[in-house]
């Protein structure tokens, strides 16, 4: 017996391979009898925002997680693709057809029990797969707040925008430490009086998104949104998290009137986040306006900056390479592992339903494939700020093939497809 806790992509796909592994499965959904602030309906795998699962591209990082999670036996991918309607390269599905099918195809499957209400979060002797998403109901946070341990279950997320290291101009920014107390962690992107003052205007004149799911947005003075610090005044950023001191720039040799900095994400320096820059701008909006800075006018985006209440744990700190919480039967599965988006929440959770039925019998997905990747973000103690992503680019490690961009990704690819085959064969799936 398999509890599976949450009717979402990651809760559906959880159940759907654990009952084609022999489990009798329990997939438990509060919905339609106790809402949430997002749904609308009472059906499983519901999309509440775009109805898009990103490329469709093989030679993309969302393609690659697909074609490996179809090999697993997705339930989400084909379906998605029955229900496909144009979106240009993305896969773009009919919400409530793709919603009824996934919610029939679950409900009909001799080995899951759907039932309708929350679960009570009492332990149990056998697995369970927690799948509950970022809008987690107060009895399942503090159930999973007692499991974790107090400050390890985040309510808020505020993260700054994080941009893919090849796609920052060296020639203009350079690697530092403030006063050089440190390895190298940073990168400057420098800006002069005219840059910096052109920036500021155009950071708090620009579109901001409106707070998703709440009537009234509170900032803790630590996270206030970059935008708000700004308009305190034009020097209010120059004086704080852009002050120039202690740093020389190798380009110039002088100080630059402002520096935009960036942190090192991972091991591997592939990706770097906004210090300080989390922010409630447009999407659009955030784009163009920190390409504005010298060394970002190219920038390529792998996560923006969001401010909105998000519950994910602190995953590196609690869960194994299996999703598993160390040292007990509880998986976690989906956003509230620090995944962002459809495919990928669904991805987890096939990994999560996967190992609550073998455990330890098989490895996890090698670093190589994209579930690996993936794995390998939620586990990463690298990372003293951890904070959730979709798949990209820079999760995938560099194979160490010399060329331009496009031939290190596809031999990111390549190297990705050919772990993950390998890994297949491991599995006792049918």
């Amino acid at each position: 017996m398999i509890d599976v806790i949450g009717g979402g992509f990651a809760g559906c796909e959880a159940a759907w391979i654990a009952a084609r592994l022999g489990a009798q499965v329990r997939l438990w959904e509060m919905r339609p009898a106790k809402p949430t602030p997002a749904h609308k309906t009472g059906l499983l795998a519901e999309l509440v925002c775009s109805n898009s699962f990103k490329s469709s591209n093989r030679h993309s990082p969302a393609g690659q997680l697909k074609w490996e999670m179809e090999q697993l036996g997705s339930l989400m991918i084909p379906t998605a693709l029955k229900h496909q309607v144009p979106g240009g390269e993305a896969l773009c599905v009919d919400r409530e057809a793709f919603a009824s099918e996934m919610t029939a195809a679950i409900a009909s499957h001799p080995r899951i029990e759907l039932i309708r209400k929350e679960w009570t979060g009492a332990d149990t002797d056998h697995p369970v797969v927690v799948a509950t998403g970022p809008l987690s109901s107060d009895a399942i946070s503090r159930w999973i707040e007692t499991r974790t341990g107090s400050g390890r279950l985040f309510f808020f997320d505020a993260v700054s925008p994080t941009v893919t290291a090849e796609s920052v101009d060296f020639c203009l920014a350079w690697e530092q430490d403030r006063y050089d107390k440190g390895d190298g962690s940073y990168v400057n992107c420098p800006m002069n009086r005219e840059e910096y003052d052109a920036f500021v205007s155009a950071l708090v004149s620009a579109e901001r998104s409106t707070p998703h799911l709440e009537s009234e947005t509170r900032y803790f003075e630590g996270c206030m949104p970059i935008e708000v610090i700004a308009q305190r005044g034009r020097d209010s950023l120059r004086f704080g998290n852009f002050k120039p001191v202690g740093l020389t720039n190798p380009h110039t040799g002088g100080r630059a009137y402002a520096v935009l900095q960036l942190r090192q994400e991972n091991a591997q320096k592939s990706l770097y986040s906004m210090v300080a820059c989390q922010t409630t701008l447009k999407w659009s909006e955030q784009k163009r306006v920190f390409r504005m800075v010298p060394g970002l006018q190219n920038a390529e985006f792998v996560r923006y900056g969001v401010m909105h209440r998000n519950t994910y744990l602190d995953s590196p700190r609690l869960l194994d390479a299996r999703l598993r919480l160390r040292d007990s039967q509880t998986f976690f599965a989906g956003q509230i592992t620090g995944v962002e988006g459809y495919v990928e929440s669904g991805a987890t959770g096939i990994l999560a339903g996967l190992f609550a039925c073998v455990s330890d019998e098989i490895p996890p997905p090698p670093r190589e494939c994209a579930l690996g990747s993936l794995i390998a973000h939620v586990t990463n103690t690298d990372s003293p700020d951890y904070a959730p992503m979709n798949i990209n680019w820079g999760l995938f490690p560099d194979p160490g093939t010399l060329g331009d961009k496009s031939v290190r990704r596809e031999a990111k690819l390549r190297a990705a497809t050919e772990a993950f085959l390998k890994w297949r064969e491991t599995l006792p799936l049918p």
